[in-house]
């Protein structure tokens, strides 16, 4: 499956060039709408670069974004190492600024796969009709959207760019303007969407990726608009719900496995990875434990920089709950359960050390520490000594692959959407105000939707559910999915004190536009605050 999307990108780098955010380049292509396209491969091999580069930064960069900025990610500093500039710190501490590294560099990824859809709309629309190339036409502007629904998200006001080639430098468009347009462009697309799901679809838009984005629009409308549109949600998540083409996966784990795919029934929308082919995934790179490399039989040594914050690995705290399972702490084991031991000394095991021995050689067994203890708070750094590498739970939420590549990439997909999370969607937006709804002969109340996820996890069944405790099970079934930031903001919460963090500013809420862009486009109007 990988290998055949792999070959349709090839082609359509072969044929289409690659992306770039500049909106005058040249097209250098062979192709006219006299030759190309007119099979469904080509079809499928011109569309293949708009796909590509979603997988190129959703799973590191795009992921930092909307994890680092909240209590579910950090990534400090090791005796200097890691600091990389600040870059982690800055995002952890709500202190970036407008040349943000990865700030800027989302923001070309972003609009890079939105010029990369424009110039393949731009050859669809000229070739000849056919039914193929009207289902094509439908996929790219629902992936077109979802690009510029993370702009949105993420940067607020941001220009609406609709031609390819067009010379002319772009104004910034108000976020309610860029809602809108996300918004028509999933409804004129959805007619045109296939239903079927399965592996001939997977990683392509159907109708059901449609409804799905649309209903993550309409749950965050009154944050972005400032409408309510909870009955929209509503309405959105039955389409998906009523359809029946997607089940809870009964092992959780499997979700997020290396050989996850078009086998995941939950799964309605992915980000799709090959760890030699398509190229992106290194969360085994970051979240493991270097010690741990023999156990997973990783063929590369983990960088052990990643892992979350001690409050909400609290949140881990249902009995029973497999999802806390995803989480390594406490004591570990090999798995014949003979101890994993780093050898070290007194005084590389704990540079505090002040004993009569500092060189004495010791076995010490890994212990993972939730706790985070700073050496230097002005850098957010932890140290560099054995004890202090083990500061931090780390998550093996996308299992460690053992099949790998030496360049640290792995074969896991990352699901976008999925049908828990339209679940607990349709749960927040009937606590919100919305209808409670039947779907498939059921009432669905919050507290039924809630437990449906809840029996999955093999969690204890929930008796009440509220705004409130439903986001911590948002925590629990979404961690490391890269909708922390979405939800917090979304609940008000974004500007609360969390680990090493008390910047409370609400502007930070947008991102600021990059200054290269700025400084190269003199239309765009920075956010407030920056």
């Amino acid at each position: 499956m990988k290998k055949s999307l792999f070959r349709y990108t090839i082609l359509s780098l072969l044929l289409l060039g690659s992306s770039c955010t500049k909106l005058d380049v040249d097209v250098e292509s062979e192709l006219t709408p006299a030759n190309f396209p007119n099979t469904p491969d080509q079809y499928a091999a011109a569309t293949g670069p708009i796909y590509s580069q979603l997988s190129s930064q959703y799973a590191v960069p795009y992921w930092r974004l909307q994890e680092l900025t909240t209590d579910a990610a950090i990534i400090p500093a090791r005796a200097g190492n890691w600091d990389d500039g600040g870059q982690y710190r800055f995002l952890h501490k709500h202190t970036w600024t407008i040349d943000h590294p990865t700030v800027r560099g989302i923001w070309e990824w972003g609009f890079g796969g939105i010029n990369t859809a424009n110039r393949i709309l731009q050859i669809f629309q000229q070739a000849p009709s056919s039914s193929t190339g009207v289902e094509s036409i439908a996929q790219v502007r629902a992936m077109r959207a979802l690009f510029y629904f993370y702009m949105m998200d993420l940067y607020g006001n941001v220009p609406i760019i609709t031609t390819f080639g067009n010379t002319e430098l772009p104004s910034t468009a108000p976020r309610a303007e860029v809602f809108a347009f996300i918004d028509s462009e999933l409804q004129a697309a959805l007619p045109d969407l296939t239903e079927t799901v399965g592996a001939a679809t997977y990683g392509r838009p159907n109708k059901y990726m449609a409804f799905a984005l649309l209903t993550k629009l309409y749950l965050n409308a009154e944050y972005y608009i400032g409408k309510p549109m909870y009955a929209e949600a509503v309405t959105m998540a039955d389409n998906i719900i009523s359809s029946n083409k997607f089940t809870l996966t009964p092992n959780y784990n499997s979700i997020f496995a290396p050989d996850n795919g078009p086998g995941i029934q939950e799964t309605i929308f992915a980000a799709v990875y090959d760890a030699n082919l398509i190229k992106g995934n290194q969360m085994t790179r970051y979240a493991m434990h270097y010690a741990l490399q023999k156990k997973y039989n990783i063929p590369f040594t983990p960088s052990s920089s990643l892992m979350t914050l001690p409050a909400y690995f609290g949140k881990f705290n249902l009995e029973g709950d497999v999802r806390n399972n995803t989480w390594l702490t406490g004591k570990q084991f090999n798995t014949d359960g003979s101890p994993v031991i780093i050898s070290t000394t007194n005084k590389g095991l704990d540079e505090a050390y002040s004993g009569p021995s500092p060189d004495e050689k010791i076995n010490w067994q890994l212990e993972i520490f939730p706790e985070l203890v700073l050496e230097k708070e002005g850098s957010m750094d932890i140290g560099n000594d054995i004890k202090s590498q083990a500061y931090g739970v780390r998550s093996i939420k996308f299992y460690p692959d053992p099949n790998s590549s030496t360049d640290r990439n792995q074969n896991n997909d990352m699901p976008i959407f999925r049908l828990a999370d339209v679940l607990l969607m349709k749960v927040e937006a009937i606590l919100r105000g919305a209808a409670a709804t039947s779907a498939n002969g059921e009432l669905q109340t919050p507290l039924i939707l809630l437990n449906k996820v809840r029996a999955r996890a093999q969690a204890p069944l929930a008796t009440e559910v509220d705004l409130t405790s439903l986001l911590d099970e948002r925590a629990r079934e979404l961690a490391w999915e890269a909708w922390r930031r979405n939800d917090l903001i979304r609940y008000g919460l974004f500007e609360q004190r969390w680990g090493f963090k008390d910047n409370n500013e609400t502007f930070r809420r947008l991102f600021p536009i990059p200054a290269t862009e700025r400084s190269l486009n003199p239309k765009l109007t920075q956010n407030p605050g920056y």
